[in-house]
């Protein structure tokens, strides 16, 4: 995932926090159910996101050094 992959799940998490505490205080479950919902798919997102760098580098690290 690209960077702009990256910031768009930071942003979706962002505005996933902002309509749950909005639900939460103006007694609105559905806009809290929702924004936890959104926070949780961009937190999983961004989590993905690193582990798949990570592998990447990993892969990357790994047949780097086996060339000689």
């Amino acid at each position: 995932m690209s960077i702009w992959g990256r910031a768009k799940a930071k942003v979706e998490e962002l505005v996933g926090h902002a309509e749950e505490v909005y639900g939460q205080s103006h007694g609105d479950a559905a806009a809290q159910v929702h924004g936890e919902a959104q926070r949780l798919e961009g937190e999983a997102e961004e989590e993905a996101a690193l582990r798949e760098e990570a592998a990447d580098d990993a892969r990357r690290d790994d047949g780097g050094s086996r060339r000689h």
